[in-house]
């Protein structure tokens, strides 16, 4: 695993990453693309070895041409293999158009096959007909192909794609006109796409497999990833082990609003993580008929009513940090709160009905952290949702500009605020269930109570949500709940 966040590209990023190797370092167009060819065919043959049959569909572009590469190993390789060339050979004379040259004078070789509007059987099918510049719908031809592609898989043909799945945006993630490869496994090149990683990345890609084809990652110096990919390994730098002479004051206190009746539960989930993730002290302000059975829950907690708006108000005063919003609702009582919160002039993290209430009333919020999922980041800006999803770094952004703090835009492929902003390949299905967020809001701010700023316990906030997420997983992702996220928390606290 790696140690340090890794680099993600978006398709123009990725195109000078060519031109530097090709360029610059005089690295020749079409032994990348012979490299790249044979990264495919390696992993192919590592993940299912009794397959004998290979079918490829190939554009015209290097994409293609990648793809009449490996149908040359697996010819070598004994292999049955055929090819479909919807929109027929490469033209002229660049790299594609060689490969393609190289596949017509391999021995045994068949002609590639025009598209008919099905595919040949096979094994194994890979994807090499778009490539990363892929910025437009795809036109019927392809949306056909597409669908076939999808079809075959359908029967139990395993998909690979080369580079990206054809029809998936590199830079956003989105997916052109809902026509997209579903990939079993994608392996990419020279760069990691942040395409493959957010939005309907995770889903169309299937495994991701990086090839860096013998390029040096230094070529990438002084070019700004779009953003960085996070590694288990980070954690290991911001929660080192405690003093031996620590005592409670050392690890701050945090202060989680919310609860309103008949929501004690979100308020409860928030607070247990604020402890399991390592918070010296954790108060609930609540709703006055939950404190006595939110006490008798988890006796660690300090329960107060909200109703008494001066107490809350010196409460908020003793606390470093203030986790608003699980269960909170959005009536006077709630309103109150929430003014209250905001007068205190403490970090704030912001989720659920806060963020609904900011949504009503806009204005910045310094030295805060918001965790809108797609739905509430959309009432955040003022759009909708699926505006949110189609390009969530985009998105992330606006919200950073237009409040003023470090957000963390949750979903597959969770991004975080940060120079680049950071994205979290880990987590799981299964943490789709009421009361994932509420526990991800005590993570956050157990972590800005002991020592990190904002956006430090933003990121590593949700990277450690994420990897208890997995970690409870173990047994399935079905049936998941957060509090068996919360009871993983502390191996993962503890790097």
């Amino acid at each position: 695993m790696a140690t340090s966040a890794l680099p993600l590209y978006g398709a123009e990023q990725v195109r000078e990453l060519d031109r530097r190797a090709i360029e610059d370092r005089g690295m020749a167009g079409y032994a990348l693309m012979q490299r790249a060819a044979r990264a495919c065919w390696e992993q192919i043959r590592a993940r299912w070895p009794a397959a004998d049959a290979l079918g490829v569909v190939c554009g015209r572009g290097n994409n293609g041409g990648d793809g009449y590469e490996i149908a040359r190993l697996a010819r070598a390789a004994g292999w049955s293999v055929w090819i479909v060339a919807p929109y027929g050979a490469p033209e002229g004379t660049g790299d594609a158009h060689r490969a393609c040259e190289a596949w017509g004078a391999t021995a045994g070789a068949a002609a590639p096959l025009p598209f008919e509007g099905a595919l040949p059987p096979c094994a194994v099918l890979v994807d090499a007909l778009f490539g990363t510049g892929l910025k437009r719908r795809l036109d019927a031809r392809a949306q056909a192909v597409v669908a076939a592609i999808n079809a075959l898989r359908n029967t139990g043909t395993k998909v690979v794609a080369a580079d990206i799945p054809s029809g998936l945006d590199a830079s956003s993630g989105a997916v052109f006109d809902a026509a997209c490869v579903q990939a079993d496994l994608t392996v990419t090149f020279i760069g990691r796409k942040l395409g493959l990683y957010t939005g309907e990345g995770p889903q169309r890609a299937g495994e991701v497999c990086f090839a860096d084809l013998d390029v040096p990652a230094e070529i990438g110096a002084g070019l700004m990833p779009l953003a960085s990919l996070q590694a288990r390994a980070q954690l290991a730098a911001v929660l080192p082990r405690r003093s031996r002479t620590a005592h409670k004051g050392d690890h701050g206190h945090v202060a989680v609003i919310g609860g309103n009746r008949g929501m004690a539960g979100a308020a409860l989930l928030a607070g247990r993580a604020a402890l399991r993730a390592g918070a010296g002290l954790v108060s609930l302000l609540t709703c006055s008929e939950h404190t006595a059975a939110l006490t008798a829950a988890q006796p660690e907690l300090m329960c107060h009513a909200g109703d008494d708006l001066a107490a809350a108000r010196a409460l908020l005063r003793r606390a470093d940090v203030i986790a608003l919003g699980p269960g909170l609702g959005t009536d006077d009582w709630a309103r109150a709160l929430w003014s209250v919160a905001l007068d205190a002039g403490k970090p704030l993290v912001l989720d659920a009905d806060a963020l609904n209430l900011l949504a009503l009333e806009p204005l910045p919020v310094a030295d805060a952290v918001l965790t809108p999922h797609p739905g509430e980041a959309a009432r955040l800006l003022g759009c909708r949702a699926a505006d949110v999803q189609a390009d969530r770094l985009a998105a992330l952004r606006a919200l950073e500009q237009r409040y003023a703090a470090s957000i963390v835009l949750k979903g597959a492929g969770t991004l975080v605020s940060g120079a680049p902003p950071q994205l979290c390949p880990f987590g799981n299905p299964g943490m789709a269930v009421g009361g994932m967020g509420d526990a991800l809001t005590g993570i956050v701010a157990a972590l800005r109570a002991q020592g990190l700023d904002g956006a430090a316990a933003a990121q590593h906030g949700v990277l450690v949500h994420a990897l208890a997420g997995d970690s409870a997983a173990a047994s399935g992702e079905r049936g998941l709940l957060p509090g068996d996220l919360i009871n993983a928390l502390r191996g993962i606290v503890n790097p």
